[in-house]
């Protein structure tokens, strides 16, 4: 059975130094609060590359978050891979399967997010293995 869950959250990303290698990536550590179905915070390490001024980039990262979804307590891990070209963006967020603790052991999912005017969103369909739904 899929369930569905839906809220916003505020994220703080922070640049972090250069690597020595000199290669035109840039490396952000952040943090994020999730509120409404899924109540909790979040750790990301990101990778980017590319100009997004000039409408072109890319970026990958992973997250791991810890709090209850659906009142569910637990912890999981998201795997970002998104490029922007020409202004459009393309963005992949799933679950990172067997990352999921506690009552979220087994997760798998898809999430998705969302920025309007300046605020962001996000749904998120999962699945949970019958023996914890």
């Amino acid at each position: 059975m899929t369930h569905h869950a839906e809220g916003t959250f505020e994220v703080k990303m922070t640049p972090l130094p250069a690597d020595d290698t000199g290669l035109p990536i840039s490396r952000f550590s952040g943090v994020k609060q999730f509120h409404g179905d899924m109540d909790g915070t979040s750790k990301v390490e990101m990778l980017s590359a590319g100009d997004p001024s000039k409408g072109n980039a890319g970026y990958v990262a992973i997250e791991y978050v810890t709090g209850s979804l659906h009142g569910r307590p637990g912890s999981f891990a998201l795997q970002h891979t998104g490029t922007m070209e020409g202004g459009s963006y393309k963005l992949s967020v799933t679950v990172v399967p067997g990352t999921g603790t506690g009552e979220l052991t087994g997760i798998a999912g898809t999430f998705n997010v969302i920025i309007a005017s300046g605020k962001h969103s996000y749904t998120f369909d999962y699945t949970l293995p019958a023996a914890t739904q």
